[in-house]
């Protein structure tokens, strides 16, 4: 994991997200509903964070130069 703090934040996004909506699900209140559109979005959010490379990573480093 040479893009460490991405990385973090991306599977921050992801927990967060997944956290969020298990609340919604399991809080015993039968109004409240789980926004799939912005569990998606953060979902997929945290994986492209996972996937980017840091400002500081360069190319040669993570071996695609």
């Amino acid at each position: 994991m040479k893009s460490w703090k991405t990385t973090v934040t991306g599977i921050a996004a992801i927990l967060t997200a997944i956290g969020a909506a298990l609340t919604a699900l399991f809080d015993n209140d039968p109004n409240t509903t789980i926004d799939v559109a912005v569990t998606a979005s953060a979902i997929m959010a945290g994986i492209g964070l996972i996937l980017a490379r840091d400002n500081n990573v360069t190319s040669e480093k993570v071996g695609t130069k």
